[in-house]
């Protein structure tokens, strides 16, 4: 598969702060996608945070919500970071040179996929309830997130949407390292992403002047004010 392209906003390279908060973000993203408004095409969320910004630009362009309940694997001692990523229908992808750091035993990582596994079950009880995931075949899929540090959960979530056979898979993000753009780039036949950054130290916040942590009831309140269920 050929890489594919890639839109930004040169105006926002390597800065910082430059977006309100999600919504905005979303906004913005809404504007660069509005190629797709009208088509056959779903928005799909990452929670928590990809879910304002997809919320919006499903709105923006009157386009059909959905989520993606993927979770980062996270390293047991430091919660903020993860060696992999493992998506809601069991595909599992690791950062292997990350891996080989750490340290961990095969019983420690197994450990640790089957923590994620009972999230992303509970994610999925609360995020779809009975409402069936979306055939996805032949549509269009924007997947989108608040950001993308490694890009391993993106990249999973766009491993699993493959399997659907989607007729184009396009990442919308706000902003992302330049490591991350590369590594979806090559999985995703677009990718828009208004804030790349480069340099060693990435952090997704950075991007925003009002950055928050969702919980999950924000998810679903957001979910029920688009009539998703």
């Amino acid at each position: 598969m050929t890489e594919g392209s890639v839109i930004e906003d040169p105006h926002l390279h390597d800065k910082r702060f430059v977006f309100e908060d999600r919504a905005h973000a979303g906004r913005l993203l809404a504007e660069q996608l509005r190629a797709y408004q009208g088509t056959d095409t779903y928005v799909m969320g990452i929670p928590a945070g990809g879910v304002p910004v997809a919320a919006v630009i499903a709105e923006q362009l009157q386009l059909p919500l959905d989520v993606l309940v993927v979770r980062k694997i996270h390293i047991p001692w430091n919660r903020e970071a993860g060696f992999g990523a493992i998506s809601w229908d069991g595909t599992t992808l690791f950062n292997e040179p990350l891996l080989q750091q750490l340290l961990l035993t095969p019983d420690e990582i197994a450990q640790c996929v089957e923590d994620e596994k009972k999230e992303i079950e509970k994610r999925l009880r609360l995020f779809r309830g009975q409402k069936p995931f979306p055939d996805l075949r032949n549509k269009t899929v924007i997947v989108v997130d608040d950001g993308l540090a490694s890009g391993f959960t993106m990249l999973v979530a766009l491993d699993s949407v493959q399997k659907q056979q989607p007729k184009e898979l396009v990442v919308a993000v706000p902003t992302a390292s330049l490591h991350a753009i590369k590594l979806v780039r090559a999985t995703a036949d677009n990718v828009v992403c208004l804030n790349i950054r480069t340099g060693r130290l990435f952090a997704v916040a950075d991007a925003y002047s009002n950055w928050y942590d969702l919980e999950n009831a924000d998810v679903v309140k957001i979910l029920k004010a688009s009539a998703y269920f």
